[in-house]
């Protein structure tokens, strides 16, 4: 007669599940919204402007271009690339909006949607010369930094353009949200954040693009057109780009050809302190917002106590470099 085993605790499928606690604790996204919240405290209690809601508002406002532009390059890095020209193509981007609507008398929207497109072209050809002649994306961007560099000052002939049409600047403007003025540039970069956090979590491109950051020749194999789709994935940073240059000139009412000179570091910044991995493959849109926020509180808060700019600088340093020491180490544990 065979005696019926009793179930151990470790056969238990329940128990072999983990809780939904120590799923968080094991998303990426979970250490750097902890630095976050621990950075919030901290500043809470040595400075009484810290918890205003002006002030809160404030570093959205400081953070939304930057936030844009990293949503671009988390896509690019998702697909374990890097995109340098970022901010450069902003600046061109902004430029061709500003110009053609008060140099040209082109309608303003219509110099919107050029500049969007001109954007989005540049995106493109990093994606053709990465894809078609196989460069590194390092190279392509860095000698792309250079070309949009130049572009955009021989097109603005290195003067400011001013006296904005209202449908330039309007998301500049700013609404009351309880007694707090939020500006909808702030709301379409909340906006923006949401839809990419949806399209790589929740449908079958973000699973391709993930896919091609683990392992190129894998996805292949499975049936994604890995070419084509980095292609895609670098010509839609390049229209976000392009949206992160209209909020831009919203911001500044102006067209700045000196704009974003190191907006394409801090983009990486902002993602790599997001908990997104250089390797490829391992990061959340969400947690790119985070990271971004990061930045924004630290300056913010450091600026408040009357820290001097230089430090501020040396301490966004130093917490990259603890961010991709974390990721790396990450790495190896699961090798």
């Amino acid at each position: 007669m065979t005696v019926p085993t009793v179930p151990t605790r470790a056969q238990s499928p329940k128990a072999a599940e983990p809780s939904a606690a120590r799923r968080l604790l094991a998303t990426p996204t979970a250490g750097p919204l902890a630095a976050l919240l621990l950075a919030c405290v901290f500043f809470s209690f040595n400075t009484e402007q810290f918890l205003s809601g002006g002030n809160f508002s404030l570093i959205i406002q400081q953070v939304m271009v930057v936030g844009m532009l990293a949503i671009g390059q988390t896509l690019i890095i998702l697909t374990a690339g890097i995109d340098l020209s970022n901010g450069a193509i902003m600046a061109f981007g902004g430029i061709v909006m500003t110009k053609l609507a008060v140099g040209s008398g082109l309608p303003p929207v219509l110099a919107i949607v050029a500049g969007l497109a001109v954007c989005a072209a540049f995106g493109l050809a990093n994606g053709l010369l990465v894809t078609r002649i196989s460069l590194p994306p390092f190279i392509v961007t860095l000698g792309m930094l250079n070309v949009v560099f130049a572009l955009t000052h021989i097109y603005s002939q290195d003067q400011t353009v001013t006296g904005l049409p209202d449908e330039l600047t309007f998301l500049g403007r700013t609404f009351q949200l309880g007694g707090t003025a939020v500006t909808y540039g702030s709301v379409l970069t909340i906006a923006v954040f949401l839809l990419f956090a949806y399209l790589l979590g929740s449908t079958a491109w973000g699973r391709h693009v993930y896919a091609l950051g683990n392992s190129p020749e894998v996805a292949r194999l499975t049936g994604i057109r890995t070419q084509r789709l980095t292609i895609g994935v670098y010509t839609l940073a390049g229209l976000v780009y392009g949206i992160a240059a209209l909020l831009l000139v919203s911001r500044t009412g102006v067209g700045d050809p000196q704009a974003g000179q190191t907006d394409n570091l801090d983009s990486i910044t902002a993602v790599v302190l997001g908990g997104t991995s250089l390797f490829g493959g391992r990061g959340l849109i969400l947690g790119t917002l985070v990271g971004a926020l990061i930045v924004g509180v630290f300056r913010n808060g450091l600026q408040l106590m009357g820290v001097p700019s230089i430090y501020q600088t040396l301490i966004t340093g130093v917490l990259v470099i603890l961010a991709v020491t974390v990721d790396q180490l990450s790495r190896r544990r699961t090798r």
